[in-house]
């Protein structure tokens, strides 16, 4: 990987992902120091992109795991197939198999289902692990969690303790729904990521809509900033932003000044809710485009 910050940004935005200072320097220091890390913004701020960038880079796998309420080890780490097991035992009865050999046959790896953390550290090549929405687990989960991140290794009680064999690059994202415990936080670097400025929006936009002008791609991206300071339910992410700006070039907009009857009627893009449709108006729409150069 590339040995300064401004190396990383450039590849990085080669694959797409545009990486403002404090991200670029955050990523150099997870490499260097062998350390996760802790992504945390509101929704839709581009943290999952990150890892999918990382992985781009790196020509890694990438391996994600979901969080969600109740997950547990069998979702995470490993389960045994049991219904494979169940037959396997049945094959076995009457043949005068030992008890104790047909329990070593059936908890072996041939009947071992790896789950995105055990896979991880089970990889030839170092994977890049994406453990998305971490704070949507609970306090019992993040324990597993970091068991795993402090010693990159498992512990099968059937098998014994699995060792990793290549360490992987992991990305931990947060919403912040509930606040995570001062053992993770202490286990990972942290970056909190942030809506982007208009500049680097626009330079996402024209990285990520092809035939896009550089001028409307930072016209749509000061509207875009100014909407985000209105009093919104639901505030529109960089995806929102990205398929506006793909509707309005595929609608034929050069200008938004020359298309304001078409920015209002494609906001459905970037509007997820009933309250926030009612509350940005075409009044409130020629407000917002007013201050856009």
């Amino acid at each position: 990987m590339s040995k300064s910050k401004e190396q990383l940004a450039k590849a990085l935005a080669e694959t797409g992902y545009v990486a403002d200072e404090g991200l670029s320097t955050a990523l150099l220091l997870t490499e260097m120091l062998g350390r996760p890390l802790l992504l945390e913004g509101e929704a839709g701020v581009g943290k999952t992109e990150v890892a999918k960038a990382l992985a781009r880079l790196d020509d890694a796998e990438l391996i994600r795991l979901q969080c969600y309420e109740g997950l547990d080890r069998s979702d995470a780490i490993y389960e045994w197939n049991y219904q494979r097991q169940l037959l396997a035992i049945k094959a076995r009865e009457g043949t005068g198999a030992d008890a104790e050999d047909v329990e070593e046959a059936v908890f072996s790896e041939k009947y071992l289902l790896e789950r995105p953390l055990l896979a991880a550290i089970r990889k030839a090549q170092p994977p890049v692990l994406l453990i998305d929405e971490i704070d949507r687990a609970d306090e019992e989960f993040e324990a597993f969690l970091l068991e795993l991140l402090s010693e990159y290794q498992v512990s099968i009680p059937e098998l014994g303790t699995v060792e990793a064999v290549s360490i992987p690059r992991v990305v931990l994202t947060s919403n912040g729904t509930r606040e995570l415990s001062d053992a993770l936080r202490r286990r990972c670097l942290y970056h909190y990521v942030d809506y982007p400025t208009p500049d680097r929006e626009a330079r996402i936009l024209l990285s990520r809509v092809e035939g896009l002008d550089a001028a409307l791609a930072l016209q749509i991206a000061e509207l875009m900033g100014r909407l985000r300071k209105e009093d919104l339910a639901k505030v529109p992410g960089v995806a929102e932003t990205i398929d506006w700006a793909a509707a309005l070039l595929g609608l034929g907009a050069k200008n938004l000044h020359e298309s304001r009857e078409l920015v209002f009627d494609t906001l459905t893009c970037v509007l997820k809710t009933r309250e926030d449709k009612a509350r940005v108006t075409a009044d409130v729409t020629d407000r917002l485009l007013g201050k856009v150069a």
